[in-house]
């Protein structure tokens, strides 16, 4: 027997994708929630949905599901980093920016985080992250998720280059071999959108001295 969700895969879907693959049934809401009681799809949240990977064959992208979840939106701060290997702590919820109002999504899949940004800000320092032919989704660059990280972490204030080490070496236990690759214009370029301007500055004055850029 054909497997009906094979084309739809990991990608999360809506009702209207849901309808052609059972272009037949007339009441596709009933269809979504015996499915979902089934155990074949899981609900994101009203209206979404992603297929299970038992049911898919392939794993679910959890940064690909923020994406659909609340956008425009991409995934950063301590999920991008540790994506990226840059932070040996396990990050228990998918965190990201976007230009709406900040929320947090609860479903079977995880919790989701998205905390809020001006429209200057939100298209700095983001790549679209290729997982395979079918799957991409947007998320920070390092440079801009370790300032995300800055911007939104309550209380955080680097005034010194020495609170800068700190944090680093210290707090996130950051790969400090690294930031010889970073960006520093791109840098600059944050830290002129950011809410934490003088924080970010101190960053990269710390990254010049150290000749890490």
């Amino acid at each position: 027997m054909n497997n009906p969700f094979a084309n739809i895969g990991n990608v999360p879907f809506d009702l209207s994708v849901l309808q052609s693959v059972f272009p037949d049934n007339k009441h596709i809401t009933d269809k979504a929630r015996s499915l979902e009681s089934a155990g074949r799809i899981i609900r994101l949240k009203n209206g979404l949905y992603v297929v299970n990977a038992e049911e898919s064959g392939q794993p679910l992208c959890l940064e690909l599901i923020a994406n659909h979840l609340y956008g425009p939106s991409y995934v950063s701060l301590h999920t991008a980093l540790r994506y990226y290997g840059l932070i040996p702590e396990y990050v228990y919820l998918i965190q990201s920016v976007t230009t709406k109002q900040s929320r947090r999504f609860t479903n079977p899949t995880g919790v989701y985080d998205f905390q809020h940004c001006s429209a200057s800000y939100f298209p700095l320092g983001i790549r679209i992250e290729q997982v395979s032919d079918k799957v991409s989704f947007l998320m920070a660059t390092p440079e801009k998720a370790l300032c995300d990280l800055i911007a939104y972490t309550p209380k955080l204030s680097l005034r010194f280059m020495s609170d800068v080490r700190l944090w680093l070496e210290e707090d996130i236990r950051f790969d400090m071999d690294v930031l010889s690759k970073f960006d520093s214009t791109l840098l600059e370029e944050i830290a002129k959108e950011s809410r934490k301007q003088q924080s970010i500055n101190t960053l990269i004055k710390f990254l010049k001295h150290e000749k890490y850029i």
